[in-house]
């Protein structure tokens, strides 16, 4: 066959906008190498414009965003105050470098520790995303307390570098092994529904849930040496693994052990803050200010790449005299500093932590209607605009709807299904991820739901009576 003639892309001001519409899947199927995926399999929606909850392809089918992309537009897309600051600022100033400052990284600063937990994590290390942030975090840990293990969960996802990966629980660590960080430790996660302790003993309080976990984290410090471990990194609310919402008293619990063993408390916030769970950020709910916050995704609401590391002056205090030995060419770039004080900005003049707040009971109840009607719906858990359904193929045995690590013909059915009715969503092994822009309002979420409702009559197929 004869091979058609690329366009001529010849540098010239309007270079991007001079390639058609219909070869953007060719090229991009022919150049681009696609992460988290088998090259051969990679089918990718050709979006063309986004706008609020939702976005449309190049052939003007419209998607409603019940992911926020990739759980990060916090603020709806296409804002036009953020792109102007954005604008604004790469006219005035561009870039600098690392070591200058600048009016935009002393206000994203400052606006950062005024809404950190308890106002009481004052300083702001910028990174370029979540992955570098966590590893930061680690250094920081590391450098402060002189110690070197850092404990983390199984079902907890921290980034795609080495030392993030490390930080994983999930396979998406074992994939690359062993040549990733050292000194990680993992342990388990509070999970009811699938409770290693509790099989036998499913109704136990969930006073006595919370000890349980407390005590098996309290075993493993104790195991490890509390005197090697520089710090327990965790995501305040686990995001693809399961959104693993902490019973009451969980946080607090570990909160007390990390200060009676001198361990440094890391809350991983680039999935569950800037309003996604109805808070500011989501150990606020636990009324817990951990002595590190690293945070991403809403921080820009993916307007422009950003992550940070927010501390307590104690750990900041510990280089005073020795140097920081890190750092990034783009830290503290200009643009994305302008598009997270302008993102944080529209975030408290629409309020929209407290519309999440709002929505929690719809989504909640929205949920829960879905368990009701659909025996292949397990389990459903949300905190503010972050819900998960857990699909399984038996209630009673909670033989999940896809093996561990693994997808099914049925979800694979159900997302199709999903896609084809103009629902963008991610799954995960057996569970649905519900995650959309924290602007959603309850008819669009009924929209949303509506598809859902079909989809699983897919999956109900499946279940064993």
């Amino acid at each position: 066959m004869k091979r058609r003639a690329a366009p001529n892309l010849s540098i010239h001001e309007n270079v991007l906008f001079d390639l058609p519409d219909d070869r953007i899947l060719p090229f991009s199927k022919e150049h681009v190498f696609w992460t988290w995926s088998a090259q051969s399999r990679v089918n990718p929606i050709p979006v063309k414009t986004a706008r609020n909850v939702y976005f449309w392809d190049i052939w003007g089918k419209r998607y409603l965003d019940f992911n926020s992309m990739t759980m990060c537009v916090n603020i709806g897309h296409g804002d036009p105050r953020v792109i102007e600051a954005m604008t604004r600022q790469a006219r005035e100033l561009p870039y600098a470098a690392p070591g200058m400052t600048t009016r935009v990284r002393a206000l994203a600063a400052r606006l950062l520790a005024e809404i950190s937990p308890g106002g009481a994590l004052t300083k702001v290390l910028f990174t370029l995303g979540g992955a570098d942030a966590n590893e930061n975090a680690v250094r920081l840990a590391r450098g402060c307390t002189g110690r070197f293990k850092i404990l983390s969960r199984y079902r907890s996802y921290h980034g795609a570098t080495a030392g993030a990966m490390a930080l994983t629980g999930d396979p998406r660590r074992t994939a690359w092994e062993p040549g990733l960080m050292p000194g990680v430790v993992h342990f388990l996660d509070p999970y009811r529904y699938r409770s290693t302790f509790h099989r036998t003993n499913p109704e136990i309080s969930e006073e006595e849930f919370c000890r349980d976990y407390l005590n098996h984290l309290e075993e493993i410090i104790l195991y490890e040496g509390a005197e090697t471990i520089a710090a327990i990194l965790m995501e305040s609310v686990t995001g693809t693994n399961g959104l693993i919402i902490p019973p009451e008293g969980y946080m607090q619990g570990v909160r007390a052990l990390c200060d009676k063993y001198g361990i440094v408390m890391i809350a991983d916030e680039v999935m569950s803050g800037f309003g996604r769970t109805g808070k500011w950020f989501a150990v606020d709910h636990w009324g817990v200010i951990p002595d590190i916050v690293t945070m991403a995704k809403g921080l820009t609401s993916a307007y422009a790449p950003l992550g940070a590391v927010a501390m307590k002056p104690r750990i900041a205090a510990a280089f005073d005299e020795r140097a920081f030995r890190s750092g990034l060419t783009y830290t503290s770039h200009p643009v994305s500093l302008a598009a997270a004080v302008a993102n944080i900005n529209v975030i408290r003049q629409d309020r929209l932590v407290e519309h999440a707040a709002a929505m929690d009971p719809v989504l909640n109840r929205l949920l829960n209607d879905l368990r009701d009607r659909h025996p292949s719906v397990g389990d459903v858990r949300s905190i503010g605009l972050f819900g998960v359904i857990e699909l399984v193929k038996n209630r009673r045995t909670k033989e999940p709807m896809a093996p561990f690590d693994k997808t099914s013909a049925e979800m694979n059915a159900f997302l199709a299904h999903c896609l084809d009715r103009g629902l963008f969503l991610y799954t995960h092994w057996h569970t649905v991820l519900i995650i959309p822009p924290l602007v959603i309002s309850e008819e669009q979420l009924q929209e949303g739901f509506a598809v859902l409702d079909e989809a699983l009559e897919i999956t109900d197929r499946a279940v064993s009576r």
